[in-house]
């Protein structure tokens, strides 16, 4: 029996420019081939070492719509450089720039949050 499903939807240029990106960044990142000390023919030559694999962890967490809006603001910023970013490197950024502040700085920038309900948010509908 034939599917009766819809083809799936074309992806957008967004998405394809931003994998573009991604793939423009990977080229930019590999050092051009060098002919000066390599090895000679037959020569079997040590990989270089790969950092190991790091385990992701998936978490979900609720903050205010301001900080959303804000997040939005940061990726705009990163794209005015021509750096594309995602949300998790914007919090991953932030989570570093955090850790190098003295306690004094870190007690006074959690203290300039808006504290929040704990839990999750009702549903609307």
């Amino acid at each position: 029996m034939p599917s009766t499903r819809a083809p799936a939807p074309a992806k957008t240029n967004k998405a394809a420019a931003t994998r573009a990106a991604a793939v423009a960044r990977k080229a930019a990142a590999k050092p051009p081939p060098s002919k000066a000390g390599s090895a000679p023919p037959g020569a079997v030559v040590a990989a270089p070492a790969k950092p190991p694999k790091q385990k992701l962890v998936r978490d979900s967490f609720a903050m205010p719509g301001a900080d959303f809006e804000l997040i939005h603001l940061l990726k705009e910023r990163a794209l005015s450089f021509r750096r594309p970013a995602k949300k998790s490197e914007l919090l991953r950024a932030g989570l570093h720039a955090l850790a190098a502040l003295s306690g004094a700085q870190l007690r006074l920038a959690l203290d300039s949050l808006a504290p929040l309900k704990p839990g999750r948010p009702k549903n609307a509908g």
